[in-house]
C-alpha cells in the first residue's frame, strides 16, 4: 500500500537523493556547500553522515572543475548530481554543460551517455542582487542536448529528481529556494515524475495560465482570489521546460481561448516566448479570443533593495491584475501589472 505523507520541498528533495544513494551505488553528489544548510537549505542534510565524504563531495570554489568532474564520472559509468547553490555560479561552467555534456552523445555517434544532473539553484529576494538571483532557464532551454526540468511542488521535487538521475542525458534541475518550505503530499517509496510532461493543476473556462517552479505554485494559490472576481483559470504547471509539453497547453488553449504564461526569467528569448510561439504554429491560434499576454520579470537586472525587489518579482496580485486585464474584468490592478515587457 502506498504511504503518503507531507513533506517540505526541501525534504522531499533529500528523500529523493536519500533513496537513489541507497539503491544505487552509482549516484554520489558533489558541490560547493553541500554539507551546509546556508548554501543549499536542508536539501542534503544527514547525506554525508550515511554515506560518507566519497559519495557527498564538499568542493573547493572552482565551478568549471567540479562540473568537469561530474561530467568525467557520468561519461564513466556514474550518475553524479552537481550542485551550484547559486544559478548564476554554473555561468562559470558553461563549457562543460553547453560545450562539452549536451554534444557528446551526439559527437560519438551515440557511443557516449551523459547521465549527468545539475542542479542549479535559484536564489532570488533577500537582497542579493543581480549576481545572485537569475533564473537562467531560458539560457540551458535553448540548447540542443538538455532538457531543464523546474518543479513547482514536493512531488514533483522529488519525482524529478528521481527521474533525472535516471535519464541518460545530460538534465538541468532547477529549484527555486522560495519553494523549500512549501508543504505537500509525498510517497515514501521511489517514484518518477515524467520529464516532458506538463500537469493541468486546476481546471477552468476563461483562460489558460502556463507557469513553472514557483509561479506555478503562486498561480496555483491565487485560485480562490479569481474565483471571487469571476474568473474561472485553467492551471498548467509545465514541469519540464525542455522538452515542453506542447499537447497539453494547446489543447487547453483550444478550450478556453485566453492565454497568459508566466515566467520567472525575462521575456526576450524566453520560456514565455516559446510556450507563446508554439500556440502560434499550433492549430489553437484560431481559437484565440485575446492576444497572448506574458508576465515576467522587467528588462533589467535584479536590484539588490528590499523595497525594489518587491516590485521587481511576482506576487499572486501580478498574476490578478494581468488576468483581468486579459479578461478585461473590472477592478483592474495596474501599478504593479508587467505584462508583455
Amino acid at each position: 500500500m502506498r504511504r503518503v505523507r507531507e513533506l517540505s520541498y526541501a525534504q522531499a528533495l533529500n528523500e529523493g537523493a536519500r533513496q537513489l544513494m541507497a539503491r544505487d551505488e552509482r549516484v554520489f553528489i558533489l558541490g560547493q556547500g553541500v554539507v551546509s544548510p546556508w548554501y543549499v537549505g536542508m536539501t542534503t542534510v544527514g547525506l554525508r553522515d550515511q554515506f560518507g565524504k566519497k559519495r557527498v563531495v564538499d568542493t573547493p570554489v572552482s565551478e568549471d572543475s567540479v562540473t568537469g568532474m561530474a561530467l568525467g564520472a557520468a561519461i564513466a559509468g556514474m550518475r553524479p548530481i552537481v550542485v551550484h547553490p547559486r544559478m548564476d555560479f554554473a555561468l562559470l561552467a558553461m563549457e562543460q554543460l553547453i560545450g562539452q555534456a549536451s554534444n557528446l552523445h551526439y559527437m560519438s555517434a551515440g557511443q557516449v551517455t551523459v547521465p549527468l544532473t545539475a542542479r542549479l539553484i535559484v536564489n532570488r529576494g533577500g537582497e542579493q542582487a543581480a549576481q545572485h538571483s537569475q533564473s537562467l532557464q531560458a539560457l540551458f532551454a535553448h540548447i540542443p542536448g538538455l532538457k531543464v526540468v523546474m518543479p513547482s511542488t514536493p512531488y514533483d521535487a522529488k519525482g524529478l529528481l528521481i527521474a533525472s538521475v535516471y535519464d541518460d542525458n545530460p538534465v538541468i534541475f532547477i529549484d527555486d529556494r522560495w519553494l523549500y518550505n512549501d508543504v505537500g503530499p509525498v510517497p515514501e517509496e521511489m517514484y518518477q515524475v515524467p520529464i516532458g510532461r506538463g500537469v493541468v493543476t486546476r481546471e477552468g473556462q476563461d483562460v489558460t495560465v502556463v507557469a513553472s517552479s514557483y509561479l506555478a505554485a503562486e498561480a496555483q494559490r491565487t485560485a480562490m482570489q479569481l474565483e471571487s472576481r469571476g474568473i474561472d483559470a485553467e492551471i498548467i504547471d509545465l514541469r519540464t521546460v525542455k522538452p515542453i509539453d506542447s499537447g497539453v497547453i494547446v489543447e487547453s488553449v483550444k478550450k478556453t481561448g485566453r492565454l497568459l504564461v508566466i515566467d520567472g526569467g525575462w521575456a526576450a528569448c524566453g520560456v514565455s516566448a516559446e510556450v507563446a510561439a508554439l500556440v502560434a504554429e499550433s492549430d489553437a491560434v484560431q481559437y484565440l479570443k485575446a492576444p497572448v499576454r506574458r508576465l515576467t520579470l522587467p528588462p533589467a537586472p535584479a536590484p539588490m533593495s528590499a523595497v525594489l525587489e518587491q516590485a521587481y518579482y511576482h506576487d499572486a496580485e501580478d498574476i490578478i491584475a494581468a488576468l483581468q486585464q486579459l479578461l478585461e474584468k473590472p477592478g483592474v490592478i495596474t501599478p504593479r501589472s508587467r505584462c508583455d515587457v
